[in-house]
């Protein structure tokens, strides 16, 4: 299968408070491994998968919530959504250096292209987009 065959593709799981952390940062890089341009760009893979893994801990942490993950692939973009049960939109912590949580928005911020939050009437969708290296933002001029 070629660069160019594969145009748009999906996955979707639910992962549980317990141990859904682990189990999704597995379950996405083996996901991402049938995506032809990920083999050239093992630091935006590692940015994903951290950012999956953050996703999920907030999830569990501040929503007491499951979290249901989305990967989807677009041919310009692969967008990271976790959905959770939770009302509050997420907050940025302090810049606190001394703190030992409470910094995946900051890393979202840093590794994403972009990212947002959605509410819906069962809770809200926080989805991070993230670009090949060689492909450029697909929404701007690298604006957050």
């Amino acid at each position: 299968m070629g660069e160019g065959s594969l145009k748009a593709v999906g996955w979707a799981k639910s992962f549980p408070v317990s141990g859904g952390v682990k189990a999704g940062r597995q379950w996405a890089r083996r996901h991402l491994e049938s995506l032809p341009w990920t083999r050239d760009a093992p630091e935006t893979v590692d940015a994903i998968v951290l950012t999956v893994s953050e996703l999920i801990t907030n999830a569990h942490v501040h929503a007491h919530s499951g979290a249901q993950l989305v990967l989807a692939w677009d041919s310009r973009c692969l967008h990271v959504s976790v959905h959770d049960s939770g009302s509050g939109e997420p907050v940025p912590p302090s810049q606190d250096p001394d703190r030992t949580s409470g910094r995946g928005l900051i890393l979202m911020d840093a590794l994403a292209d972009s990212w947002e939050t959605r509410h819906q009437a069962d809770g809200k969708t926080v989805t991070a987009c993230f670009s090949p290296p060689d492909r450029p933002d697909p929404h701007g001029s690298g604006t957050r």
